[in-house]
């Protein structure tokens, strides 16, 4: 099981105005890059879930605990110091592709990226489609 799922709701902010707002260049350049790749890939339009995660699609998720409740199925957010990439069925999952990625580093369920320019666009892409439907797959948890 993966990291508990962020604790962000969907929002009708403006992802467009939110990219806009990145202030690094390249923070700016790889969210908007991200968005035409997570798009393709979910088939799903992005959309801001809380102040500065943009995520496509919905899983529902539920824990052995009782928790449940529901979480952006891909996204990533444009932080100071990296992009993060979440993946929610975390990175253990991927560590085969993730090996062969290119400079990055990661925590439970993120990936954490200084410039998309230096790592492989292409196992970024399947790392992302396979954890996608991972968790689009069914309700997504330990329970």
């Amino acid at each position: 099981m993966a990291n508990t799922p962020n604790k962000t709701t969907p929002t009708d902010a403006d992802v467009d105005a939110f990219v806009a707002a990145v202030e690094h260049p390249v923070r700016r350049r790889d969210a908007e890059r991200l968005i035409a790749l997570m798009s393709r890939i979910t088939g799903e339009p992005p959309r801001m879930w809380g102040p500065t995660l943009v995520g496509f699609g919905s899983y529902h998720y539920r824990y052995a605990s009782g928790r449940e409740g529901d979480a952006g199925a891909a996204g990533f957010s444009p932080r100071k110091a990296a992009t993060t990439v979440y993946l929610p069925d975390g990175v253990d999952a991927h560590s085969d592709l993730l090996a062969t990625l290119g400079p990055h580093t990661v925590g439970v369920s993120c990936v954490y990226i200084k410039d998309l320019d230096t790592v492989d666009l292409g196992v970024l892409e399947e790392v992302v489609r396979r954890s996608y439907a991972t968790v689009s797959a069914e309700t997504f948890g330990d329970g």
